[in-house]
């Protein structure tokens, strides 16, 4: 039509497919693959090596074996309970990642080749407990696993992947394509940063550790304790569909549970591994030495608390004397606010124990009662009157 006008909007849309993006680090063990960002090692506290196989090298492999390039443990080579460790490169990431790698474990005859663990060594730390593992025969195919690995610089953290052999030592294990992405796992959730707890000696201590991620109905919960005790959870909370509150309590904890704790989530497809946090247990205080006597009378007493040396952590918020009769039942405690008391109202020519109370900040801070100091009022002043009888004569 004669002086129409069209106007026509373009809309652009952007769809980002993270699964294309090329990982930044990784082993797929080809021949032709990058050697720069490939880096592993074997273990060097094992009892054998991972055997690099590539099949087209191989004119009579057995057909229980796939193609392509990976590393094999053949069972049937090695005893019952030995192990085969292979470590991948030390990460530092700072950035949400996920590290992901392929399995295969197959026997013909349906028995269990053995057992693949994984590890993830904090800081060069000790190897701990296992944070994912499979065991049994899976089918002549390669299964996906993902590791969401929550790490905050400046700390570093390396994967070690160990095979155990099997009772019946039968059948293959295979590992391949260890893959560094850097976008977040789909199979495993992502820890949140867990911060340190602190507590006194005696009271419980609470970790809640927060994750986002998709979780399965099967996910496993639980805490780790850098030596390798493992912590069962009490409760696990689902804020979201996609986000969940995980709470371990350790109960009564006292000077030997200080240690580094990490919670971690275990399922078929992957595992969610936090930061390690501190477990940080105070010792209450307590006076290494008794008060000290200052001034007695028939009715009180004035001592000075004596702490400038104790047992313990601080700092001190409140101090406090205990006191008693040294013969009786009963005792009392008076807040003190000066380095300085006064006693009052005491029984005249009476023993009393007294004894100073420190306090730090938290539930259960208060420390026991130091060591008592033991003295006596003065005995009550009578009045004597003298009358004089003057007799006249």
């Amino acid at each position: 039509m004669p002086g129409t006008r069209a106007l026509i909007f373009v809309l652009t849309f952007q769809i980002c497919s993270l699964e294309t993006e090329t990982p930044t680090a990784g082993c797929t063990f080809e021949e032709d693959g990058d050697l720069n960002q490939c880096e592993y090692s074997q273990g060097v506290e094992d009892d054998f090596e991972w055997e690099l196989i590539r099949s087209y090298l191989l004119p009579h492999l057995t057909s229980d074996l796939p193609h392509g390039s990976y590393l094999m443990v053949n069972s049937s080579q090695h005893n019952p309970g030995q192990k085969a460790q292979i470590l991948f490169q030390t990460l530092s990431e700072n950035d949400t990642h996920c590290l992901q790698f392929s399995y295969f474990m197959y026997s013909r005859d349906g028995h269990s080749p053995g057992t693949l663990n994984v590890f993830v060594k904090m800081n060069g730390g000790p190897l701990g407990s296992v944070v994912w593992n499979v065991s049994g025969s899976h089918g002549r195919q390669w299964h996906q696993v993902e590791l969401a690995v929550s790490m905050f610089w400046p700390n570093e953290y390396q994967v070690l992947f160990e095979a155990v052999v099997s009772t019946e030592r039968h059948g293959y294990l295979g590992l391949d394509d260890i893959l560094l992405l850097n976008y977040p796992c789909s199979k495993a959730p992502h820890f949140s940063r867990l911060g340190d707890v602190e507590v006194n000696a005696g009271q419980n201590a609470t970790f809640q550790c927060v994750a986002a991620g998709k979780a399965s109905e099967t996910e496993r919960f639980l805490m780790q304790k850098q030596n390798g005790v493992v912590i069962p959870t009490i409760s696990v909370k689902h804020i979201s569909h996609r986000r969940f509150l995980a709470t371990f309590q350790l109960d009564q904890v006292l000077k030997g549970d200080q240690d580094l704790y990490r919670c971690v989530t275990q399922s078929s497809r992957g595992s969610g591994v936090s930061n390690f946090a501190e477990l940080i247990v105070k010792e209450p205080p307590t006076p290494i030495a008794p008060p000290q006597l200052l001034r007695a009378g028939s009715t009180y007493l004035i001592i000075q608390l004596n702490t400038n040396s104790i047992i313990g952590d601080g700092p001190i918020v409140r101090k406090e004397i205990e006191y008693r009769m040294t013969s009786g039942p009963w005792s009392e405690v008076h807040a003190v606010n000066m380095q300085t008391y006064k006693l009052w109202h005491l029984d005249p020519d009476t023993e009393y124990e007294i004894s100073v109370l420190l306090t730090r900040p938290g539930d259960g801070g208060t420390g026991k009662p130091g060591p008592p100091l033991i003295s006596r009022t003065k005995c009550a002043g009578k009045s004597l009157h003298y009358f004089v009888y003057q007799e006249n004569h």
